[in-house]
């Protein structure tokens, strides 16, 4: 048994021994020499990082990529390391390569569709920044310098930024930036227009209305234009209440037929016929 525990590896097995170069670092001033010295860490550090990205492969994303990001948490542990404390490195640097692994797939995916070609020029644009960054003292590089170190167009850097940013999207109940009110996208949505449908309607309707015999349009014209009661037309026409009941039910539904009709012939569906019944019979 003891023979097994002495062959098994440590967690982190690849982990170097760069106690003394972190020792040095804390008592160096910002400069070249302790720049120099700080990226020589960073190199011995990144079989482990590259470990670490490996364990995130398989879920949509490059492992080239991945190790870059990984790469990019590794100097942001080595930058803020403090070698005073007593835990050693590896445990202060696992979470925050991990962490900022487990943040590129929070922060990155893909929340729209884009073209094959531009996903592509993404890719290009997001591994030489994080390239540059990592030499750069984390500092995102200008788009004159990803052109160049990517072989890309300045113009397709852009167009490649622009894509980096379409992994994550805006809920429409996010307030909107520079708003105090809790004004959200949603806010800006315009609603639907009840006044469209009844333009609509009022179009479908006219040519059977000036189809309809003339006392049964100005029926129709003073009850619902002039907002005449039933009793007031009947005696302005000089009839009955019920006959002008029944008129504008029988106009009404007379014209509700026909506009049914057009509609079933313009979504070519045969109208039904009424007397198709008796012609069978």
């Amino acid at each position: 048994m003891a023979h097994v525990r002495a062959r098994r590896k440590h967690p982190h097995h690849d982990a170097p021994d760069t106690s003394a170069q972190f020792r040095r670092l804390a008592g160096m001033p910002e400069g070249p020499d302790k720049k120099a010295l700080r990226q020589e860490v960073v190199r011995a550090w990144m079989p482990m990082a590259a470990r670490l990205a490996r364990q995130f492969s398989n879920r949509g994303e490059a492992l080239e990529d991945l190790e870059q990001v990984a790469h990019l948490g590794l100097v942001k542990a080595v930058r803020r390391y403090d070698a005073g404390r007593s835990s050693a490195f590896e445990s202060f640097a696992v979470p925050t390569i991990v962490g900022e692994l487990k943040r590129h797939f929070r922060d990155h995916m893909w929340g729209v569709h884009v073209p094959r070609r531009v996903q592509e020029l993404r890719n290009r644009v997001r591994s030489a920044g994080l390239a540059l960054a990592v030499t750069a003292d984390d500092r995102f590089p200008a788009i004159a310098d990803i052109a160049e170190a990517a072989e890309l167009t300045e113009e397709e850097v852009r167009t490649g930024l622009e894509a980096w940013e379409c992994y994550a999207t805006l809920s429409l109940d996010a307030a909107l930036p520079g708003t105090e009110d809790g004004y959200s996208l949603l806010d800006t949505f315009g609603s639907t227009e009840p006044g469209f449908d009844r333009a609509v309607d009022r179009e479908a309707v006219r040519p059977h209305l000036s189809r309809l015999p003339e006392r049964e349009r100005e029926i129709l014209y003073l009850r619902f234009f002039c907002d005449m009661t039933q009793r007031g037309i009947a005696e302005h026409l000089g009839i009955s209440q019920m006959h002008v009941s029944r008129l504008i039910s029988h106009s009404c539904a007379r014209v509700c037929e026909r506009v049914e009709a057009d509609q079933a012939a313009a979504g070519r569906t045969p109208a039904p016929d009424p007397l198709g019944s008796a012609t069978a019979a």
